[in-house]
Formats: structure tokens, sequence, C-alpha cells
């Protein structure tokens, strides 16, 4: 009862936080032709590209020949949803449904901080950060394959194999939540997670492939996609054309991206770049010795944050799935990252500044775009560094006399077979 009393108050508010921001988000939506949030750029993609790909969906064919279609499979499932509210328009039901998954997430996010030894931190920096975006998380279904990607995590503790099929689900949708199951420990957490995540993989890609036609379309146009402005590469090559580089940005593949030379060696230095970050991925899991309740979290935020620093595409809707790791990794009091949350909410907050309020500047490449890029994208790598670096330490043994990769337990940090993750 006294637990009941100490939690009802904050959960209260953030309900009504939630409740507050949301109806803002909305009204932001509907003013969205105001010059300032972008002429109608950012309720245009479900409006005409999402709708016209529901279209050739209903008709059980994934988009071919279409250079936009980039997605995975189960992304044509979240496009089709807006269809079970057929009393709506195609628009008010993808915001309807994308609302419901945004409060799916801060009541899962609630829920486990109010648990003994957990915290509303989580909650809080999920439902305060997102609309530091403004209403962009309303039309775009990156709300939904981040709900994905969280229930995977908070999953994870209880049942791995729940939190493997998730990720699967959330893999197929679009890639990245693969990247969740990264921290998950040694032993039969990860046999259970990563054997269900493929077995949950591989049957929703059979389903797609026997309901759909042309079910991998998608991966011919991916390979076709170039340096997006918004990206490390971009930016470096935008603030070249005030020292006289000829390139210039062009709308294609459905972003804008640079065109002219040396974009093709900044497009293979991003490719190295993820290379050797998957590298070091796979070198922490297999010197890593210790691991508690935060560190299949903690990895998942630092393997999502270095992949989309060194990404060729980093659109502002990335900082979702990013805010949505951070506040995973807030519901546990022993998470490495809380540094790296303050830096990816500072992020947010400029991508807000690029996309849509300040976009045409980038785009032309004035010193203003180009500075707000260049701060933007240096947050976002000083945080890719942090998050690595403390996630390293936390899973080294506290003493170099400690060799053994099952260390003695300490009051927050449990060698894999004291945690009860099965």
């Amino acid at each position: 009862m006294n637990r009941l009393r100490v939690t009802s108050g904050p959960v209260h508010a953030l309900a009504a936080l939630w409740l507050t921001t949301r109806g803002l988000m909305l009204w932001l939506l509907v003013h969205d032709s105001t010059p300032l949030l972008g002429g109608g750029s950012v309720t245009r993609e479900v409006s005409q590209l999402y709708f016209r790909w529901y279209g050739v969906l209903a008709h059980g064919s994934f988009p071919t020949h279409d250079t936009l279609w980039q997605y995975p499979p189960a992304a044509g499932a979240v496009l089709l949803a807006p269809g079970l509210l057929p009393w709506l328009t195609y628009f008010q039901a993808f915001v309807v449904l994308t609302l419901a998954m945004d409060a799916l997430v801060t009541a899962a996010l609630t829920r486990t901080g109010t648990r003994p030894g957990r915290s509303l931190l989580g909650a809080a920096l999920w439902t305060g950060g997102l609309p530091l975006l403004l209403h962009l998380p309303l039309a775009r279904y990156d709300v939904q394959v981040t709900a994905l990607a969280v229930l995977s995590l908070l999953a994870l503790g209880r049942s791995p194999r729940a939190g493997g099929v998730y990720a699967a689900l959330g893999a197929l949708v679009k890639v990245w939540p693969a990247l969740v199951l990264l921290g998950t420990p040694r032993g039969r957490s990860t046999r259970g997670a990563w054997g269900w995540a493929l077995a949950a993989g591989a049957a929703s890609l059979g389903f797609f492939a026997v309901s759909f036609d042309h079910p991998l379309s998608f991966v011919r146009e991916q390979g076709g996609r170039g340096v997006q402005i918004e990206s490390l590469g971009g930016t470096a090559l935008n603030l070249a054309r005030h020292a006289g580089w000829p390139g210039g940005a062009r709308y294609q593949y459905g972003a804008v991206e640079l065109v002219g030379p040396q974009v093709r060696a900044a497009a293979t230095a991003s490719l190295t770049l993820t290379a050797v970050c998957f590298a070091l991925l796979v070198l922490w899991r297999v010197r890593a010795r210790r691991w508690s309740e935060a560190t299949p979290c903690d990895a998942a935020l630092c393997a999502v944050l270095l992949f989309t620093v060194t990404s060729r595409v980093i659109s502002p809707q990335y900082m979702i799935w990013l805010v949505g790791l951070a506040a995973v990794c807030l519901t546990s009091r022993h998470t490495s990252q809380r540094p790296v949350a303050a830096l990816v909410l500072v992020a947010t907050a400029l991508s807000t500044l690029v996309f849509p309020m300040h976009y045409g500047d980038v785009i032309d490449a004035t010193w203003s775009g180009c500075l707000l890029m260049l701060a933007r994208n240096l947050i976002l790598a000083a945080a890719a560094v942090v998050s690595f670096t403390r996630l390293w330490r936390a899973a080294r043994p506290e003493s170099k006399s400690v060799h053994t990769t099952e260390p003695r337990p300490a009051s927050h940090c449990l060698p894999e077979r004291a945690l009860n993750l099965s």
C-alpha cells in the first residue's frame, strides 16, 4: 500500500504530461502547413507516399521498381494497418495507431519503472523527449518499430524467447531492432533469444512470401542509396561547398542527397566505419565478463548509436529510435548510459531545428544550416564514443586479479549464472 502511494503520484504526473504533450503534437500536426513547421513536408509522407504504397500492398504485392521502397516485408503490415479503421481517412487512422503505439511504450516503461529497484526516469524521458521532434513522430512509422525494440528489451529479463520474437518482428519492419539482442547474457538467455528470433523471423518471412508478391524487392533499392545531406559525410561535403567543392544537393531515393566528386568516397568511408563499429561490438561481446540487468539495454543503445552515426543516412526520425532505447536504459538504476541519454536529448532538439525548421538552409549549405548540422552530428558522435567507452568499462572486472568469466558478484552487477533471466 505504501509503495502504491509513493508511485501513484509520479505515474499520474506522467499521464498528465503524456496527454498534454501529445495534444500539442496533434495541434502542430494540424498546422503542419505553416512554413516554420516545414510547409506540409512532414505530413506529406503519410498522406501521399504511405497511402500510395497502401494501395499496392492491398492488392497483394510489394512495390516493385520503386526507388523509394527500401523497407523489409513487415513494414507492409504497418502500412496496411490503417485499413483496420475504415471509418477514418488513411492519414487519420495512421496517426491514431501511432499514438496507440506511443501510449503502449509509455505504459510499458511506466510499469517497469514502478517495480522494486527500477526507475521511472525511462518513462519520463520517452514522454518528454519524443515531443522534442514536434509532430514528426506522428507522421512516420518509427514509433511502431521502436515500440517493438522497447518491448523486446523489457521482455528479455523475464522471457528471452519473447524478447527474441519482438526483436525479429522489429527487424522485419526496419532491420535495426536486430541489434537489441547484442547484449543478451551468454548461455541459455542468448540461445533462447537468438533461437526464437531466428525462428520467428523465418516464419514471418515465409508468411509474407506466401501472401505477397516480390517480398524482397526492397533489397535492390537499398543498394542505390547515396550520402544523405544530414549524415556525417554529407555534413563534411556540405561544408566543403564553402571551400569550392563543385557538388550540390539533389532529391533522390526519398531523401536529399549530395552529388558530385568525392561522394562515392564518402559513402565508402561510411560503410567502412560501420564495419569497424561492428567489429568493436563483437570484440566487446567476446571480452565482456560482467552482466547486469542494464547490460542488454546499454548494449542496444550503444550499437544503434554507432550504426546511426556511421550511416550514410541520418534522418531526423532516427532520433525516435535513440530516445526509445535511452528510455529503456534509464528504467534501470544500474545503467552506464545516463550521460548518453542526456546527449541524445540535446541531439534530438537540434534535429528539430534542422528539420523541419531550417531544412532549406541545410540544403542550400548556408553557414547557419551547416553549423546546425555539424553541431547535431558532433553531439551524436560524442554520444556514440561515450556510450561505447562506458559499456566497455561496465563489462570489465573491477579487479585486475579477476580473470574468470564469472567474477565475484557485486551489489549491482552479477555474473551470468546469478541472473535469473530464463
